[in-house]
């Protein structure tokens, strides 16, 4: 139960939500993307289970659930995808919602910022929508308190006004599916975690899905490449769809000033190449970290804030952005001292690693 008096419910009626959160209301929330990203990004978006590529054991598992839930028809239980950013979370979401023949609604948790907000965005639901939420980790304590009851019973108690004149009432909600999207998936709390009946985690894709994903994309932006180009675009894209996408655009910019609008296997790589992407699918930043590893620091262990201050970037984007890939490509370690360049680092960069004592 939570209390809400005129002010917050009722005040700005239907919609009856902050300006912020209505702006990302029936909008995709992707992460810091530019608007040209977004516009691009939707477009290239499968839109069934079909045409969507990679994920094998998610796209199986959800394809006998939804089956099941529109049989009964019931709405599909509440949906949790987690895993790192561009893996295609929330085209799983419109996914979902197009095969059980629903209509999605899109906000995120930090745009949710008062409980008349998420009261709002579930009385104007409509039976067997689906409300997708984007960062879900990120939803404040006291709205996450409301969202219990209605994904567990479809019902929001409320209290209006305050001392002896307050009085309760209960709404009822529609029959909805959430899903919810997180990169953190730590950050979730216990309860509203386990309040989603279906989980997963994407893994990272693979060359040749990657491969398929950059020729199905080319299609739609008219683009010609051979299987060659394709693959080299899917082999610097750090498994990452969205990535492999954003790559194909600077490919496709790239061939058309200067190849004729034809993408080669040449055409990509010098493409890749001039726009500082080499062939591990590192960038200019990438570089820069593993240079002050080897370099400025000799492969001594070095503490967080101080390579950030090195590399001139915020510590929590070298974290969360940077590091997880390095680490992955085996380039850098963490120690109880620090983070550390490994020898494959130094054969990266070219510099010779210091002698062992």
């Amino acid at each position: 139960m939570w209390e809400a008096d005129s002010g917050d419910l009722f005040a700005d009626a239907t919609p009856g939500f902050s300006r912020r959160a209505q702006g990302q209301m029936q909008r995709d929330v992707t992460g810091e993307l530019t608007r040209e990203d977004l516009d691009v990004d939707r477009s290239l978006r499968p839109q069934t289970l079909d045409d969507y590529c990679g994920q094998e054991r998610v796209r199986d598992n959800l394809r006998v659930l939804m089956q099941a839930a529109r049989e009964r028809h019931e709405p599909l239980d509440h949906v949790i995808f987690s895993g790192p950013p561009g893996l295609g979370k929330t085209t799983l979401a419109g996914i979902v919602a197009n095969e059980m023949g629903a209509h999605m609604r899109a906000t995120s948790g930090p745009a949710i910022e008062r409980t008349g907000d998420l009261a709002a965005i579930l009385t104007n639901l409509e039976e067997g929508d689906v409300l997708f939420v984007d960062e879900i980790h990120r939803l404040n304590h006291q709205v996450e308190e409301v969202l219990y009851p209605a994904m567990e019973d479809f019902y929001l108690d409320i209290v209006i006004g305050k001392g002896p004149a307050a009085r309760s009432i209960r709404l009822d909600v529609p029959r909805f599916t959430l899903v919810g999207a997180t990169t953190r998936t730590g950050l979730l709390t216990g309860p509203l975690r386990d309040r989603f009946g279906i989980s997963y985690r994407l893994d990272y894709y693979s060359v040749e899905e990657l491969s398929h994903i950059v020729s199905r994309s080319a299609q739609i932006l008219g683009t010609t490449l051979d299987e060659e180009a394709s693959a080299e675009i899917a082999s610097r894209s750090r498994g990452t769809p969205r990535l492999a996408n954003r790559l194909l655009k600077r490919v496709r910019d790239y061939a058309q000033v200067r190849a004729g609008g034809q993408i080669t296997w040449e055409v990509a790589a010098e493409a890749l190449t001039f726009f500082e992407i080499d062939e591990m699918g590192l960038d200019w930043m990438d570089i820069k970290i593993l240079l002050a590893l080897t370099q400025t620091f000799r492969g001594r262990p070095v503490g967080l804030s101080t390579l950030a201050s090195a590399v001139a970037e915020d510590a929590s984007t070298l974290e969360d952005v940077y590091e997880p890939y390095l680490l992955q490509q085996g380039l850098i370690v963490r120690t109880p001292q620090g983070r550390q360049a490994t020898l494959a680092a130094f054969e990266h960069v070219g510099v010779t690693p210091p002698p062992q004592t």
